[in-house]
This record gives C-alpha cells, sequence and structure tokens, in this order.
C-alpha cells in the first residue's frame, strides 16, 4: 500500500450502527411477501407441467333416443266437431285408450244409412255387369250361328255353281253334237238335191231333209240358248257368293261391335262397381275416425283444441303426447370448427340443468356431479343454426347412471373429452387459437397365423 499520507484513516463503525442502513433495511413483511411470490411462482411452475384433459364444450337439451318415443302430436283424420273429452292434460294413457270423440260436419256424411245405400248401389252394378255378361254371351252365340249360316250358304251356292259349269259344260257338248248334225242334214240334203235334180228322189225327200236341216238349225240354236243360259246362272251365283259373304260379314260385324260395346259398358260397370266399393269402405272405415285414441302407452301433455264444440280440420293437431318408457339421450350443437374432432364413441361428460355439479375442465377426474355419455350419431349436414347437431346416449360403462328425474326438454352442458396435454401448452394452444389435438390409437392389427 502506497503510503502517500500521514494522515490515518478513521475507524469505521459498524453496519448496525449506521442510521442510514437502519432506514433503508426491508421491513419483514415484505421479506414475507417476496418469499410468497416466489413460492407462488414456483407453485405456478409446476402448476404448469400438470396434465390436461383437452375438451369441446356445447350445449344442448335432452331427448329420446329412438325418434318414436319423441314427443309428438296426435291429428285428426277426419274433419269434425269435439263431441266429448275422455281424458285430462298430464294423464297416463295407455295404447287404444280413447281420447276423445268427433261429430261429422259435412253434408255429404250425414245420412246414417250411407254405408248401407252404398252398398246397394254395388249390388244394382253388379246386377247390371250379369246382365252385361248375358248379352256379351248371346252376341257371340249370334255371331257363331251367322258364321255357320254363311258357311251353309257358300256350300249350297258353290254346289249350285259347280252344278252350273257341269250344265255349261254338258250344253256345249250339245252344241257340238247339234253342229255335227246340222253339217250331217246339209250334207244329206245336197246330196238329196243333187239326187232330186236327176230325177232319183222324189221331191218328198227332198223336203224331208230341209225339214232335218230346220230341226237340226233349232236344236243348235236351243243348245246355244241353254249354254248361254247356264253361263248367265253361273254369274248369277257367283254373284250370289259374293253378297252373301258381305251381307252376312256386315251383319257379323254389327252384332261383334254391339258385343264390344257391352263388354265396354261391362267394364265401365265393373270400373263403377270398385269405385263403389272403394268408397263404401271408406264411408265404414270414416265411422273409426270418429274416435281419437292414443297411438302409444305415454302421458297427455296438452291440448290444442281444449272444450266441447271446437271444430276440427282434416289433419290439424288434437293433443300433444309424451310416449313412456323412452331412452333419454341428449342432442348438442356443436362448432364446425370442432366436428373433425369428434365421432362415434367419443367420451362425453354432462351437466344437467337443476342438478349440482363441480366440473373442472381440465380435471374430470375430480369432478363430481357429471354424467357420462358416448357418441352415438353425427349429422351429415349442418343446422339451421349454422352448427352440427350430435346425438349422444347413456355411457353403459359409467359408473354413474343417469338421474331418473330428467325429462326430455330439460338443459344440458355437454364437454367431449380429447387428448391429455400439459397445461403450459393448452395455455399457448388458447393464446394462439390452435384448434385441440386430437391423437388415434392407430394398432397394426397382428398378423394371423
Amino acid at each position: 500500500m502506497l503510503r502517500l499520507s500521514e494522515n490515518k484513516p478513521p475507524d469505521f463503525p459498524e453496519i448496525n450502527q449506521i442510521k442510514a442502513y437502519e432506514k433503508s433495511k426491508l421491513p419483514d413483511w415484505l421479506r414475507a411477501f417476496r418469499m410468497l411470490l416466489l413460492v407462488t411462482l414456483c407453485v405456478f411452475l409446476i402448476f404448469m407441467f400438470l396434465p390436461w384433459t383437452q375438451n369441446v364444450r356445447a350445449n344442448g337439451n335432452l331427448t329420446t333416443l329412438d325418434p318414436g318415443h319423441r314427443p309428438q302430436s296426435i291429428h285428426s283424420t277426419i274433419s269434425g266437431r269435439i263431441e266429448q273429452w275422455y281424458i285430462r292434460e298430464g294423464q297416463a294413457v295407455q295404447k287404444g285408450d280413447t281420447i276423445v270423440r268427433l261429430s261429422e260436419v259435412k253434408t255429404d256424411y250425414f245420412d246414417p244409412r250411407l254405408v248401407e245405400r252404398m252398398g246397394n248401389q254395388v249390388d244394382a252394378k253388379e246386377g247390371a255387369i250379369a246382365s252385361y255378361n248375358l248379352k256379351a254371351d248371346a252376341l257371340q252365340n249370334q255371331i257363331a250361328a251367322m258364321e255357320m249360316e254363311l258357311e251353309n250358304k257358300i256350300g249350297q251356292i258353290r254346289n249350285k255353281i259347280v252344278q252350273a259349269r257341269l250344265k255349261i259344260a254338258s250344253d256345249s257338248v250339245k252344241i257340238i253334237q247339234a253342229s255335227i248334225d246340222l253339217q250331217v242334214a246339209n250334207r244329206q240334203l245336197d246330196g238329196a238335191q243333187n239326187l232330186f235334180n236327176k230325177g232319183i228322189k222324189s221331191l218328198t225327200d227332198l223336203e224331208e231333209k230341209r225339214l232335218k236341216v230346220q230341226e237340226t238349225r233349232a236344236k243348235m240354236v236351243a243348245a246355244e240358248n241353254q249354254l248361254e243360259t247356264g253361263k248367265r246362272e253361273l254369274s248369277i251365283y257367283q254373284t250370289e257368293l259374293s253378297l252373301v259373304r258381305n251381307e252376312t260379314a256386315n251383319k257379323i260385324a254389327k252384332a261383334k261391335s254391339e258385343r264390344f260395346s257391352t263388354l265396354s259398358d261391362r267394364y265401365d260397370a265393373e270400373a263403377t262397381v270398385s269405385k263403389l266399393e272403394i268408397e263404401r269402405s271408406n264411408y265404414s272405415r270414416r265411422s273409426d275416425f270418429y274416435y281419437i285414441t292414443a297411438p302409444q302407452d305415454g302421458f297427455i301433455v296438452k291440448a290444442a283444441k281444449p272444450g266441447v264444440g271446437e271444430i276440427i280440420k282434416e289433419g290439424e293437431a288434437i293433443v300433444s303426447i309424451q310416449p313412456a318408457g323412452y331412452e333419454l339421450a341428449v342432442e348438442m350443437y356443436v362448432k364446425p370448427l370442432d366436428v373433425p374432432l369428434l365421432s362415434t364413441g367419443t367420451k362425453v361428460r354432462f351437466l344437467f340443468d337443476g342438478w349440482p355439479a363441480f366440473f373442472f375442465s381440465g380435471w374430470p377426474g375430480v369432478s363430481t356431479g357429471t354424467f357420462g355419455g358416448k357418441i352415438v350419431a353425427i349429422d351429415r349436414n349442418i343446422s339451421a343454426n349454422g352448427k352440427f347437431r350430435v346425438l349422444v346416449a347413456p355411457d353403459p360403462e359409467d359408473s354413474h347412471p343417469w338421474p331418473t328425474a330428467l325429462l326430455p326438454g330439460g338443459g344440458a352442458n355437454g364437454i367431449a373429452l380429447l387428448n391429455n396435454v400439459p397445461l403450459w401448452y393448452e395455455l399457448w394452444r388458447l393464446l394462439n387459437g390452435f384448434p385441440p389435438d386430437l391423437y388415434k390409437n392407430n394398432e397394426i392389427p397382428e398378423k394371423k397365423k
């Protein structure tokens, strides 16, 4: 140490004796707060590495798993006036129980003997069908008789034609014979004339030869006339054959036309009978609709048309019924962003309205008052509210069954459980707006030996 001065440094007091130190010293409570902050930071850091269960939350309401068990309205099949109620709102009914009795309001159905009178019309039309059948059969027999008569007439006329042709052939032979006789008579006359000129034959012999020639010529003319007559008869028979065919064909065609007209009338009558039978069946069945019955076991919820004397239109709702023996389910609506994360069989926890529960979003294992479910269906089309409907049924593997006091229509808050991640990762994901992670166990099946 350099000794530049003869002066000695003064003696410093202890630090506890310095007044500035006493004034700047931290108080005890501040040291305790600093220690608390340090402990809190350590706890927070430890807390950040705790496992966190990612989830998708969605609101929904209770419904039934079977569509046939959901609340439904009972409609009137016919128009009518309410005459008597047999139930009260909230009353339990069984399938087939009468709910209300209606009376007729249309004038077309006021006749109490409407079904009977319709049956009489059906019987009358069936009698007309029988008459049409008999008439058609008679016309068919008439057609068959005319066809047989035509065949007989044609046979007779053809025989006459054959006879006429034979006669023509015979007359032709007679003409040839007469021609030969005339030639012989002429030669004999010429010979007699020569002999008479020579004085060998007498005049009497000559006149006999001349008379013979005249007779032979007359026979030839008669034979020619008979031949012409036979040809005319043949032509007449051929014409008669055509006339008989045409006349009989016209008669047969007319009979067939009448028969077809009769069959057409019969078919019209059969169609009318079918229509009348349908109307009679409808009238008979309509009387069954005067009494409206319960389609299944359930509870009457609300009467849409209370009172007596109300007019019910065709197809209008009368009462609402909640079927009994239903199996509850929850339909919740999920955002399109979260739908790809869900699939059939995904586990869901529910908080039901009116049912106390303590739920920790990231630690479902330490939650209480929640109930398990399993996704059974996801709609393939988006709903009107811009979300996808997901149907969740009770989880049979869950140890806490759903409360029996739950009713369809109640509210439910669903939490679909996804992957387990550290808490710091979940906070980082939320700050960056990333979707939850979804990991599937893609196990490779063992090869069969």
